[in-house]
């Protein structure tokens, strides 16, 4: 037993302790790898597929994980829901359509819900389009019928949008439906695309505008019906700023505004008869005195900018021809219409 006692037990101990901390250290690194690659490298990284995964609502992290799997875009479901939890992310994973494919990670997909990065479609609303022209291109869109849409656009949300609380309440939405390019997803409804219009439009009538509305003591409805006149009557921005000083002083003389695109709002047909305009309506600029009953267009930023800031000139007639022709007496503008609309 003397071998015993010669031995070194220290620096058996070390070797041991040395070879542990060398197998754990081992052991740890290749698991960390193991996570990693399966967090990290996509299923199969030179894939050009694309699939469309939809999340449904109510879906928990186990029902989105399965169907993952089933699909062929993620490994392991273990490792997904893994990172979905340790990122905090995994009660956020949102409902949708998401465009998928085996070349993204576990990692790339639970951020991609994670941000709610779903298909999304372009809605564009033109400048000068009515309420009915938004509803017709909507039901092509699949997103709603004209007409439900005609009736959202009844609907009181001056509750939620101040700069409504001036309008009356016999006058719908037409002319604060914004012109723009709106990005949907599928799902969303009207009342979405209505109320992004609306949000918009509070977004584009800075405080400036409002602020030069009630230096001017005019009220947004009037300005929002004088631009929505202004966007079909002309094209160019200067035009516009001269023919909102040409009609605003017609205004202040009470004199009639005369307004073909009234009367178009009216019939709803391009071709004016001189019986159109004897037509009885609120909205006959030749038949009554002072502003429509309301918007008769939806206008863009520049035709509610000319409506706020009007060009002061000696013009008080203009027609348009593919130019605009400004006329500052009556018998040159009768002239001009012999020249340019006799054809």
């Amino acid at each position: 037993m003397n071998w015993l006692k010669n031995k070194d037990f220290s620096k058996i101990s070390a070797k041991s302790l040395k070879k542990a901390t060398s197998i754990i250290t081992t052991v740890f690194l290749l698991a960390f790898f193991y996570v990693c690659f399966e967090i990290y490298v996509p299923i199969i990284p030179g894939s050009h597929e694309t699939i469309i995964f939809t999340v449904q609502n109510g879906w928990s992290d186990d029902q989105i994980a399965d169907s993952l799997q089933k699909l062929g875009t993620i490994r392991s479901t273990y490792f997904f829901k893994f990172y979905a939890i340790v990122s905090l992310k995994h009660s956020n994973l949102q409902a949708g359509e998401y465009n998928l494919s085996p070349r993204m990670s576990a990692y790339d997909i639970v951020n991609k819900m994670d941000q709610g990065d779903v298909i999304r479609d372009n809605v564009i609303i033109l400048e000068g389009w009515d309420k009915k022209d938004i509803g017709k291109y909507l039901e092509s869109k699949g997103i709603c019928k004209q007409d439900y849409f005609i009736s959202l656009v009844k609907k009181d949300y001056s509750g939620e949008f101040s700069f409504l609380e001036d309008k009356p309440k016999n006058v719908d939405l037409e002319g604060y439906l914004f012109p723009d390019t709106y990005e949907i997803s599928k799902g969303e409804s009207c009342e979405d695309v209505l109320s992004a219009m609306l949000a918009n439009f509070d977004k584009k009538l800075t405080p400036d505008l409002r602020e030069e509305i009630k230096n001017k003591k005019r009220s947004i409805f009037n300005i929002v019906t004088m631009a929505s006149m202004i966007e079909k009557e002309v094209r160019t921005f200067d035009d516009k700023k001269i023919v909102s000083g040409i009609l605003w002083k017609r205004l202040a003389i009470n004199m009639p505004l005369q307004l073909d695109s009234t009367i178009i709002y009216i019939t709803d047909n391009p071709d004016i008869l001189v019986k159109d305009k004897a037509i009885n309506s609120p909205y006959n600029t030749y038949k009554y005195y002072g502003l429509p009953k309301g918007p008769i267009s939806n206008p863009g930023i520049n035709s509610i900018i000319a409506a706020v800031y009007p060009k002061t000139t000696n013009y008080w007639y203009y027609l348009t021809d593919g130019k605009t022709i400004f006329s500052e007496t009556l018998d040159q503008h009768n002239a001009a219409k012999a020249k340019y609309l006799s054809h």
